[in-house]
């Protein structure tokens, strides 16, 4: 089978006197028939191309099966008089959400055997309310504050725009289902009748929080607050302990929010700080007063405190809980305390201050919990009762399955609650370490690895290196399941955490953003090179592998430096920057351009973006083998991206079908997160660790 050729009918476009011909812009029209044949011409020679590989899938997915206990039950958290939980089944895609009165279970539940826990209510089984359908996803779940009624959100399409359901949880009656096509996030009021949600605009944007009244007509729902900045989205919650409804809007670098008291929920949200560039803040109430997590005057953020909404910003009072040094990521405050989430050194940490009285005074002396390790992972768990001593901490690393603790804030004590198993699998066989890479400018690069204890750092092995690097958000090491099937093939796995995240504070995202966006690229390029350099990859057996930004990542590396990879897969990648950013009627593209920069009023941003998307600048002559992943109904990296810089790479780069594939698989019904059932993650992701072993020349071993 030949590689399929996508039609061609240029079009040109003018900016800043760059006149540009594109000849696959018509693929912008999503509902034009010749976009939905390209894409299943496309998977259908993919699936030729790697059809030898079919057996190797099957015993990956077998692998991943044997490894994952398919009846499971997760941690169960204590909530007013009942144990919430999530349990899974084996056979079933999704999970079903359950509880048990503590007053029937005085213990958290657990299993007997394949035999829910006894006296189970179940809440919401996605399992009967996916029914057939090939993808469904649920936004939010949110009790009410009197335990009677459970108002969900399901998202079928894949496009996140999701609807929402009222059921009484005793009868299971269906008490309200006219919101339809919403953001996801709910909150109650606090006399169970009232429900707050987000709706979206045509570009996906959370402009608007409206007010529903359980079961009467959407026509009769009240506007709450609307956002006029295209920069801003809006989202809404309930505080923990159900007293407060908090309306925020954010953007890349400001925030504002508001506060209403749940038990009014028809009262005029009353504002707690003005909104002031670059300042972004959050807000947590306690019983006196509120606590402010904000950068005003601390790139890395502090902790500030304030008596009521409103307050002048001169009232706001330092509470000294952190330094300069240290990166506040989180902030949760209970009855008796506060928890800090922070990184410092690029490693996890949870700081807690008791509660001593009132007032900004009314606090002890802080200490920190963390675990030993360079390539672990401590966050706070789901606690959701404010008065609870205890709180759950989950603890993971490349090689440790994910643990979850309950934490005794005064006696300073852990109990382990749960270990994630993972049956069949020597885990005591895996290493873990942390690296450091040089980037061009002198700038040091921490690159965190797992590998199996055979692998030796010798020059031979191959590696796969996962980056992100954008919009803050960072790489944290994590232990998968499916990454098992790497590793005991002798394939290195390595997380390489570049400028454009904040795994080293708010300004190692500074640097990878806007005008410093290409040390993001040129750090991936130095950790693999580093990794090369110091033993744990052969030159010719490195594979690159990222999503979304982290596709833009991967995408543009290989296209600079095409010989440093052996492979890249790119998944949902984000390839087609500058015509995005061109376009403000598409979504994200106006507070994309606090990310990127703006190429249509400024010339230096245009001259940036189109120096290294992707899209416009595919090499003449060799390329990596390539596996592109995307979706048809992705709503936040539209599918056109990738069919566009596929069809280019087919015109320019050098046809090599055996040695250097390009291959390109679309789900057809699914959105940016892929397909949205367990088992059927498990054969996406079986197919492609075949492709990328079958191209490092690994997939006979193991």
């Amino acid at each position: 089978m030949q590689p399929p050729r996508a039609p061609r009918e240029p079009q040109s476009r003018i900016v800043h006197g760059h006149a540009v011909l594109d000849d696959y812009a018509w693929m912008a029209d999503r509902d034009d028939p010749r976009l939905r044949a390209y894409l299943e011409a496309e998977n259908a020679y993919a699936a030729e191309r790697t059809g030898h590989l079919d057996p190797l899938v099957e015993r990956i997915v077998g692998e991943l099966k044997s490894r994952t206990v398919e009846t499971d039950l997760s941690v169960a958290v204590r909530h007013g008089g009942w144990w919430y939980y999530g349990r899974t089944i084996e056979g079933a895609e999704y999970p079903v959400h359950a509880r048990v009165a503590i007053s029937d279970s005085p213990d958290r539940p657990v299993l007997d055997g394949q035999t829910p826990p006894a006296h189970e209510q179940v809440l919401l089984d996605e399992n009967v309310e996916a029914g057939d359908a090939d993808f469904f996803a649920v936004g939010a779940s949110e009790m009410s504050p009197d335990g009677r009624l459970l108002a969900w959100s399901a998202d079928r399409e894949g496009d996140e725009r999701y609807d929402l359901v009222v059921r009484e949880v005793d009868s299971g009656a269906i008490l309200d289902a006219a919101v339809r096509g919403i953001g996801d996030p709910l909150a109650w009021s606090l006399d169970n009748r009232h429900i707050f949600y987000t709706r979206l605009d045509d570009s996906w944007r959370s402009h608007e929080i409206w007010r529903h009244e359980v079961g009467t007509a959407v026509e009769a729902d009240e506007l709450v607050l609307a956002e006029s900045d295209e920069r801003f989205f809006l989202s809404v919650g309930a505080t923990a302990d159900d007293r407060w409804i908090v309306l925020s809007a954010t953007s890349k670098t400001a925030a504002q929010v508001w506060l209403i008291d749940a038990a009014d929920p028809r009262q005029a949200p009353r504002s707690v700080l003005p909104r002031r560039d670059e300042v972004i803040y959050d807000v947590d109430p306690l019983a006196d007063g509120l606590l402010v997590l904000h950068n005003a005057g601390r790139a890395n953020f502090q902790v500030d405190w304030l008596p009521c909404a409103g307050a002048p910003v001169e009232d706001l009072v330092d509470l000294g809980w952190t330094t300069p040094d240290e990166f506040v990521t989180g902030m949760d405050a209970f009855a008796t305390f506060v928890v800090l989430s922070l990184r410092v050194d690029g490693l996890t940490a949870l700081r807690f201050v008791p509660v001593t009285g009132e007032g900004p005074g009314g606090f002890g002396m802080p200490h920190d919990l963390t675990f030993p390790g360079e390539t672990g992972t401590l966050t706070l768990g789901s606690t959701p009762d404010p008065a609870s001593p205890t709180v759950q901490v989950a603890h993971t690393s490349m090689a440790t399955p994910p643990a979850i603790y309950d934490y005794d804030v005064r006696a300073r004590t852990l109990l382990l609650l749960k270990a994630h198993p993972v049956p069949g699998v020597d885990l005591s066989a895996l290493r873990e370490t942390r690296i450091w890479a040089t980037a061009p400018d002198g700038v040091a690069v921490p690159v965190s690895l797992v590998h199996h204890a055979d692998v030796r750092p010798d020059g031979t092995a191959a590696v796969l290196l996962y980056g992100y690097g954008a919009y803050g958000i960072p790489s944290d090491p994590w232990f998968s399941v499916a990454r098992l099937s790497l590793l005991h093939r002798g394939v290195v796995f390595a997380i390489a955490h570049v400028r454009g995240g904040t795994e080293l504070g708010w300004d190692w995202y500074v640097q990878g953003r806007l005008e410093h966006k290409p040390h993001s690229f040129t750090d991936f390029l130095a950790c693999a090179d580093a990794l090369v350099d110091q033993g744990w990859a052969a030159a010719d057996r490195v594979a690159a592998e990222g999503g979304s930004a982290g596709g833009l990542l991967v995408a543009a590396a290989a296209t600079q430096a095409p010989a440093r990879f052996r492979a890249v897969l790119a998944q949902v990648p984000f390839v087609d920057v500058l015509t995005t950013m061109l376009d403000p009627s598409l979504p994200l593209t106006i507070t994309e351009q606090q990310e990127w920069g703006d190429p249509i009023a400024d010339p230096a941003a245009y001259d940036l973006i189109a120096s290294y998307s992707p899209y416009e600048t595919v090499p003449v002559g060799d390329f990596p083998a390539l596996l592109i992943t995307t979706s048809a109904n992705d709503t936040r990296v539209f599918v056109t991206e990738p069919a566009k810089w596929m069809a280019r790479l087919r015109d320019r780069v050098t046809d090599d079908p055996v040695c250097r594939p390009l291959l390109m698989r679309t789900q057809l019904t699914s959105g940016h997160g892929g397909r949205s059932g367990r088992y059927q993650a498990w054969r996406e992701i079986a197919w492609e660790w075949a492709v990328l072993l079958d191209l490092l020349g690994a997939a006979d071993q193991g």
